[in-house]
C-alpha cells in the first residue's frame, strides 16, 4: 500500500454519504447548573454532553416546542 495518495488524479470525488451531517461549532454561555446536569446525564448513558444537548435540542426543534419562561 501506498504512503501517499495524489487525490487531484481522482475523478468523480464525492462526499462520503454515510458521515454524518455536518455541525457548526458556536460558543454559548450556558448555566453551571445546566451544563452539570447534562454531564451527570453523559456519565449515566456513555454518551457525550454535547451530543446530549444537541440531541434535546434537535428534538426541541422537530416538535416545535414552545418555550415556557419562569
Amino acid at each position: 500500500m501506498r504512503e501517499e495518495y495524489d487525490l487531484d488524479k481522482v475523478k468523480n470525488l464525492r462526499k462520503n454519504p454515510y458521515t454524518k451531517k455536518e455541525r457548526t461549532q458556536v460558543t454559548i454561555r450556558l448555566d453551571t447548573e445546566i451544563v452539570n446536569y447534562f454531564k451527570s446525564m453523559s456519565e449515566r448513558t456513555g454518551i457525550g454532553y454535547q451530543n446530549l444537548i444537541n440531541s434535546y435540542l434537535g428534538e426541541c426543534t422537530r416538535e416545535n416546542k414552545e418555550l415556557s419562561w419562569k
